[in-house]
């Protein structure tokens, strides 16, 4: 059938603009980029850093010179950690290494910034041992030179007037046992609240917090560990295409070309279909891809936006089981049914698009995504509106005309005389 090979093409097609979609996301991408003019003049200031980068999140910056090989029991490092604070002082900033199998906050070797006050004064540099209890919000104490797993010296803090930035530095000697100099685990932060004793306090649980985690190679400055980031633009760009457009392009198929005010016998199904199914598999695969990023950020769950997305993976199942388990059309129960059906799938449009600009929240990727999703919906919705009120014009034109036709025929029969003739 022709049309079922149109359908075809047309899913054929979505699927080759996801792909490329998916690919733009990965091919800009940058593993590392220079650091700014600003940062340089500070870390050659210092004369300790022979290499800096801009780090992928919080707008933080990282110089580094490794003074030693990999070929002793320990190598050194001279670091400079460069932030500027998401708002006015007290805040803190925070730089570490973890000796763990990957870069994360619980069982880092923290160097943290201390800014007290809005005149810089008081500021200075302290050491602490992150552990699971200070995930939890116990108190969190200095940590002299980090229980000797990590010997920290000449540490020092500063404040540039004229670029807002505030650098901690640091020499660092690490145990080649703990740490590879080529894929190094460092985690970095800001905070905004200090307790008392001016002890960092918890810093917020966005995205760009959550992901302020890399490992590093020293030697080249390439980082790795960046995964997370991308796979979470997948998972956006697969449910916003599959749930989010395919889904209401098959209701409004599925609105208006079954019988009225357009009348595609079957061709309507099997389009309906097509872009069910289409949705349906890539909205499953940006699902599938939710519940590892939820899996490997265990510390930090978005709660309500994974509920909704496990609500939409349910009940869509349910609407595509539709394709074997409805009944048939002389069944007593049909119209129980497409009752069902269709309140269902009216209420998880609602609940997709919900939860769609809640993910966009949470990702922080800019305005653009919400735009380009708000521009989605509204092409779709233009569609439906213009559809919508050709259905209500040919629905008042027909009813028009049906009683025009019944006033002429009441007429005739009116006119009619007795006996049937004239």
């Amino acid at each position: 059938m022709s049309f079922s090979s149109s359908s075809s093409s047309s899913c054929s097609t979505s699927l080759l603009l996801i792909l490329l979609l998916i690919l733009a996301i990965f091919s800009g991408a940058a593993f590392s980029q220079d650091c700014s003019d600003d940062f340089w003049k500070l870390v050659k200031n210092k004369d300790n850093s022979t290499s800096c980068k801009s780090l992928r999140t919080l707008e933080t910056e990282f110089g580094w010179n490794v003074r030693n090989g990999t070929n002793k029991s320990t190598f050194s490092v001279d670091v400079t950690f460069g932030a500027s604070l998401l708002m006015e002082p007290p805040g803190w900033i925070a730089w570490g290494v973890n000796p763990g199998p990957r870069p994360e906050m619980i069982g880092t070797q923290a160097i943290i910034g201390i800014i007290p006050n809005n005149d810089n004064s008081g500021m200075e540099v302290r050491t602490y041992d992150i552990t699971k209890e200070t995930r939890m919000g116990c108190h969190l104490e200095p940590t002299e030179n980090l229980n000797g797993v990590v010997q920290v010296s000449n540490t020092s803090i500063e404040y540039d007037h004229g670029s807002g930035l505030y650098a901690i530095s640091a020499r660092l000697v690490l145990s080649s046992t703990l740490y590879n100099v080529t894929r190094l685990n460092h985690v970095w932060q800001i905070g905004a609240a200090l307790d008392p004793s001016n002890n960092p306090l918890k810093h917020p649980t966005t995205l760009r917090n959550v992901d302020s985690t890399e490992t590093i190679d020293l030697t080249s400055g390439q980082s790795y560990g960046q995964n997370r980031a991308l796979l979470r633009k997948v998972h956006g760009v697969l449910n916003i295409v599959g749930w989010g457009t395919l889904l209401p392009i098959g209701v409004i198929v599925a609105r208006y070309f079954k019988v009225y005010p357009f009348r595609f016998n079957k061709w309507w199904m099997y389009l309906h279909i097509a872009c069910q199914s289409t949705g349906y598999l890539i909205g499953v695969s940006g699902w599938a891809i939710g519940l590892w990023l939820g899996h490997a950020s265990k510390y930090y769950i978005f709660q309500n936006h994974r509920t909704f997305a496990i609500f939409i993976f349910t009940f869509t199942t349910i609407q595509m089981l539709a394709l074997r388990l409805r009944p048939n059309e002389k069944d007593e129960y049909r119209k129980y049914w497409n009752m069902y059906h269709h309140f269902l799938g009216y209420g998880l449009l609602v609940i997709i698009i919900m939860n769609i600009f809640k993910g966009i929240r949470i990702l922080q990727a800019g305005q653009g995504w919400k735009w380009a999703y708000v521009g989605i919906l509204a092409f779709l919705g233009a569609i439906t509106l213009g559809l919508e009120i050709f259905t209500w014009a040919k629905f008042l034109y027909d009813k028009e005309k049906q009683k025009r036709d019944d006033r002429m025929r009441d007429k005739n029969t009116t006119d009619q005389p007795a006996g049937g003739k004239p």
